[in-house]
């Protein structure tokens, strides 16, 4: 006989996570016992007599508690649905529907009766408008034939068909399986029939289903976005420490191809905030090191910022054994920058914009500007860190070959030759105190590569995270290291998130992706409401895809429905720091744990009012630092800048201080003249506030004081 397997639900863990502490426990004990033995009889298995599916049973955890289980009428695996109070657990069971899609021929759960009184009485509730535009035409034109093959259940075709608005639809989400409304979002948001199709939609009568074989279902990839089979026992443990980072094992089946499969070169995957790209990215670089690296051959992980470094390398040792981890080597780009130029010996010091000993170099520069030009300060620095430092131009004459695109200000040869001096100086300057820039640093290094010498490691592959801050000398630096071959590179990010960095073209910097740029639309974090407000700070800006061409955000959807942001002026900092701190206390009330809280602003300054306003109401603050990792088992109400809260998520954001002249930051924007200059830091400034957004999963609140931001107005 062959061995019982479980397989437990992506609903099972979202209700495991709702009950107390005291009865987790309990809850915990159960499903190690029914794992190990499903059939054993002292389980009292419960028939349920009016439950939506036959096969569903009761089975006691405590005398307030039942497990709802799915016994197979064929085949060895039991399905784990639910677990509530005994009579919440029997009306879900009562609601709900699991089966097989005869058609599909995955494994589908969802509502049979409870939305459909709230659909009515939403609808007698509809404002004017609303309810005019529902009784329009259908919102599909679809026949049955495509409406099966998307998975939409034959007994709710009728009522799919009768759809004729956006809002209809929306009340739909859960009287449907996730990957039918999921497509029928993507075509109502305007994607093509054949693309979605082509994506979601099983082959026509390719092959006969056997709605009673579970374990077939469980095979296919769209099943195993809603089920899991428990492997052994650390792994179900390791679920339920966490139930809510269902990210672990849950995989959307367009992210499951991207990660499971040998690609032919680079691979770029770009997708709105929220969309897993991240997630895709470390379940990619857990399956190289299980499926590519051979003995002795190592994975580099790498993003931009430190504390993304460190946040990333603290997930995926939950998801990768101890011998995966010890062939990854996660960093960020600067510090992997930094690491090789140790490892060659040399003996300059890194300096960056801003520092002080860059400032004072450039203010030696700086005597050598030419004042009959009459350019400002900002136009040398930034000509220098664009065309100069870019192009690794060294002298005059390469100067007056360099490629100036992108540059708001055009220069004739006569007055290149008249600024040089500038840019020579500087040189001298940071030469002669010991420094380089970032990017002479890595050119050190490459060309040392370059040489042939083998003290410098060199990776299998690459996974890259937030590429789009990357500059072109990073990319150059990445190729170097990471030889040219199968599976050799993932690079993920978003142009529209680009808080950081300067457009690079991966292409022009030897990666070639033709054929392999994919894109993920589907936003798992945010509610919609949210995710369009934080678009809506995006509208009309161009942005790239990471190579040579432009991305845009038309597709991208959640499939969480909720409440619209809480949007507030006030005449003075104080008064909207003392809303905060109310509107705070609202929300702990109802029982939001007070770590799923944050308070982001543009800097650090400005969350000073509310930081005091906590305190006299005697809350923990505790401030998410620059350097360190989000340790969400420390209790307090989160503080942090707008900078530190990308990667990262919470339940209910509040974004204070969004006036104008700190949204976008007034400091930022004075510091160039250049008129394509402002264009790019009006578009990181506006990014940031998009990320901003985009870390609340629940709820979303911006506020503001005196003048409210353009970013607001427009």
């Amino acid at each position: 006989m062959e061995s019982l397997q479980v397989a437990l639900s992506q609903d099972f863990f979202e209700a495991f996570a709702r009950i107390p502490r005291n009865k987790q426990k309990k809850v915990n004990e159960f499903v190690g016992k029914f794992r190990n033995n499903p059939q054993s009889s002292g389980l009292n298995y419960e028939k349920i007599n009016d439950a939506a599916n036959d096969q569903f049973r009761s089975v006691r955890v405590d005398q307030d508690y039942r497990a709802i289980v799915m016994k197979p009428s064929k085949g060895n695996v039991y399905l784990l649905l639910w677990v509530d109070k005994h009579d919440e657990a029997y009306a879900w069971a009562r609601r709900h529907k699991c089966q097989v899609n005869p058609e599909t021929g995955a494994l589908q759960l969802y509502e049979v009766t409870h939305h459909e009184a709230a659909v009515e009485t939403e609808a007698a509730s509809e404002p004017a408008e609303d309810k005019a535009e529902s009784e329009g035409e259908a919102l599909f034109d679809l026949r049955d034939r495509e409406l099966l093959r998307l998975g939409v259940p034959e007994d709710r075709l009728e009522q799919v068909k009768a759809v004729t608005s956006q809002r209809a639809l929306d009340q739909m989400e859960r009287l449907l399986p996730v990957e039918a409304f999921e497509a029928l979002c993507f075509l109502a948001e305007g994607v093509s029939l054949n693309e979605v199709m082509a994506e979601y939609a099983v082959p026509d009568g390719e092959h006969e289903v056997d709605t009673t074989d579970i374990d077939a279902a469980l095979e296919l990839a769209t099943t195993q976005r809603r089920f899991h089979v428990v492997e052994d026992e650390a792994e179900l443990q390791q679920m339920l420490e966490a139930p809510l980072e269902q990210w672990r094992v849950f995989l959307h089946p367009l992210q499951r191809q991207l990660v499971e499969r040998h690609w032919n070169g680079p691979v770029r995957v770009l997708g709105g905030a929220g969309t897993g790209k991240t997630v895709v990215a470390m379940h990619r670089a857990r399956w190289l090191a299980r499926n590519v690296l051979a003995q002795g051959e190592k994975l580099l992980f790498t993003t931009f910022t430190r504390n993304l470094a460190m946040d990333i390398e603290a997930n995926l040792r939950k998801i990768c054994t101890q011998e995966e981890m010890g062939a990854i080597e996660v960093t960020n780009i600067n510090g992997l920058a930094h690491r090789a130029l140790r490892q060659i010996g040399h003996p300059g010091q890194v300096v960056y914009p801003g520092s002080d000993e860059y400032s004072k170099c450039w203010d030696k520069a700086l005597t050598q500007s030419p004042g009959e030009l009459n350019f400002p300060d900002s136009f040398y620095e930034e000509e220098f860190e664009q065309v100069v430092l870019t192009q690794r131009v060294q002298t005059r004459q390469e100067y007056f070959k360099a490629k100036r695109v992108g540059r708001g200000v055009a220069l004739s040869r006569k007055q290149r030759a008249q600024i040089w001096p500038v840019f020579e100086e500087m040189r001298l300057q940071l030469h002669q105190n010991g420094f380089l820039t970032l990017q002479d640093g890595i050119y050190a290094v490459m060309d040392h590569l370059a040489e042939g010498k083998g003290d410098l490691p060199q990776y299998r592959c690459a996974v890259v995270d937030e590429t789009q801050d990357f500059g072109p000398e990073m990319l150059q630096l990445l190729r170097a290291l990471v030889p040219e071959q199968k599976d050799d590179m993932m690079l993920v990010g978003d142009g529209h998130q680009r808080i950081y960095g300067r457009r690079a073209s991966l292409g022009q910097c030897g990666i070639n992706i033709r054929g392999r740029g994919k894109k993920l639309r589907v936003n798992y974090r945010t509610t919609e409401e949210i995710r369009r407000y934080a678009t809506a700070v995006l509208e009309g800006i161009e942005v790239d895809d990471l190579d040579d061409d432009q991305d845009s955000l038309s597709g991208y959807r959640s499939l969480l429905m909720g409440q619209k942001p809480v949007l507030k002026g006030f005449s003075d900092p104080k008064e909207e720091a003392e809303w905060v701190c109310s509107e705070i206390q609202k929300l702990t009330d109802d029982g939001m744990p007070d770590r799923n809280i944050c308070v982001v602003a543009r800097t650090e300054k400005h969350l000073k009012d509310v930081k005091s306003a906590l305190k006299e109401a005697g809350r923990d603050a505790y401030p998410v630092r620059r350097d360190s990792t989000e340790n969400t088992q420390i209790p307090g109400i989160r503080l942090a800048n707008m900078h530190r809260v990308k990667g990262l998520e919470f339940k209910v954001v509040f974004i204070v201080a969004v006036n104008q002249g700190v949204v976008p930051l007034q400091v930022a924007m004075d510091k160039t003249e250049d008129v394509v200059e402002k264009r790019a830091r009006d578009l990181n400034e506006r990014a940031l506030l998009h990320v901003a957004c985009t870390r609340a999963v629940q709820g979303l609140y911006v506020s503001w004081s005196g003048e409210v931001s353009e970013y607001l107005r427009s």
